[in-house]
């Protein structure tokens, strides 16, 4: 490959007595003037200070309708008023958090409440009720109990398909090793666990010590359950067998690993 030509070299070189080439430097920044300077910073405050008038001070942006979902038993109605939604308030002003705890103090049936602003003009309550896994009597009706043991709302009338508790341990040894409370959420337990066609049967759940829990069923039909503890391994055992002894009256499945049935 021929290389450079005498022409080029001598280009290349720098003339005699010629300053070497400084590389170009940035010319000063150029300052804005002091006045410029401060009609930007009014500026700026000025609209901070206008969108913070919109959303506080001005007619627009305030609460004008509250929205409420999710109810199953509660009406909106209800919710509402227990929420106290400070009506022509700014948007923006309103505490949510203090909505939410006072719903869930209020009204023991809601287990969980979101609240949310849905601009421009309205508060959203979002609820979760409670769901009754067990019944107590008491005085006027029936208490439900939720799947932890929470016995959270009295009603006249039983829901459907949600089994009596009858905790009947009064002045025994389980219950002063226990508790009312602890027996209470074995037994929830227990319901919470049944197999769905056995829970759409059952009546009752009776209780009379920690490791024996009884169901009762429709046509007469009884399970014997034992303790709250191994409830999937009895609750296939009870399919089983309830599958292979149809005519059969009691189910035991106390010992999930030798089930027994008998038409007695």
């Amino acid at each position: 490959m021929a290389g450079p030509t005498t022409a080029e070299r001598g280009a290349r070189r720098p003339k005699k007595g010629a300053a070497p080439a400084r590389p170009s430097r940035p010319g000063p920044r150029r300052r804005l003037p002091p006045t410029r300077v401060l009609l930007l910073g009014l500026a700026a405050l000025a609209l901070a200070g206008g969108g913070a008038w919109v959303l506080y001070g001005s007619s627009w942006l305030r609460v004008e309708a509250t929205a409420v979902s999710g109810t199953r038993v509660l009406t909106p109605a209800q919710v509402e008023a227990a929420a106290g939604v400070p009506e022509g308030a700014p948007l923006a002003s309103v505490d949510t958090e203090a909505i939410a705890g006072r719903l869930l103090r209020k009204l023991p049936r809601i287990d969980t409440v979101e609240v949310s602003r849905s601009w421009p003009d309205t508060v959203e309550l979002t609820v979760t009720e409670r769901v009754p896994v067990l019944l107590a009597a008491s005085r006027g009706g029936y208490t439900e109990i939720d799947a932890t043991g929470f016995r959270y709302a009295t009603v006249k009338r039983p829901p459907a398909g949600v089994p009596l508790l009858e905790l009947k341990a009064a002045d025994s040894a389980s219950l002063r090793r226990f508790g009312r409370e602890e027996l209470t959420v074995s037994a929830v337990a227990v319901a919470g666990g049944l197999p769905e066609a056995v829970a759409k049967d059952t009546r009752s759940l009776r209780v009379t010590s920690y490791d024996a829990v009884t169901l009762e069923l429709t046509r007469g039909r009884r399970v014997v359950w034992g303790s709250a503890e191994n409830g999937e391994p009895k609750s296939r055992a009870l399919t089983a067998l309830m599958k292979a002894e149809p005519r059969a009256r009691t189910f035991d499945v106390s010992a999930p690993t030798a089930p027994a049935a008998s038409r007695g």
